[in-house]
């Protein structure tokens, strides 16, 4: 038990700091087609932010069977889809985005940046010619609301 509470306490310490314990350990599964270069780009922010990454290259057919049987529709899809602590992290999602999702453990599918918004990580640098974007919490009814928004 002491060890338990030790691990507790020192993520609920974390969480008041900024959340990095709730990334540390995180292991996300990305799903993407071969040699997809944002793909590949959007692991690596998410390393460089605690997580761990492994990527599943699928013909684009099994990634679409894979993203529908996951519950997203048309119009709330990217490139490539993670899964992590039962949720689904779609397209070029910022870590922090993740970490507040992972704390709060909302009843949902998961969170989602459709399309490829430049400035997104994993999509160009951020800054005076990035595009704005939200991130959307996709609802268990196939709803979404706005998560977070970046201008």
């Amino acid at each position: 038990m002491p060890t338990l509470r030790r691990t507790g306490l020192a993520l609920a310490a974390s969480l008041i700091m900024g959340g990095t314990a709730v990334a540390a350990g995180g292991h996300v599964e990305v799903m993407s087609t071969s040699g997809c270069g944002c793909c590949i780009a959007w692991t690596k922010h998410l390393e460089e932010n605690g997580y761990t990454t492994e990527i599943e290259n699928l013909p684009m057919a099994d990634l679409w069977q894979r993203k529908l049987e996951a519950g997203l529709t048309q119009g709330l899809t990217s490139c490539h889809t993670g899964k992590i602590a039962g949720y689904v992290i779609e397209g070029h999602v910022p870590a922090r985005e993740i970490d507040r999702l992972l704390a709060e453990r909302p009843d949902a599918i998961g969170l989602t940046v459709p399309n490829m918004p430049y400035g997104s990580p994993g999509m160009g640098e951020p800054g005076p010619d990035a595009d704005p974007y939200d991130v959307l919490l996709v609802k268990r009814d196939g709803t979404t609301e706005v998560f977070a928004s970046y201008p």
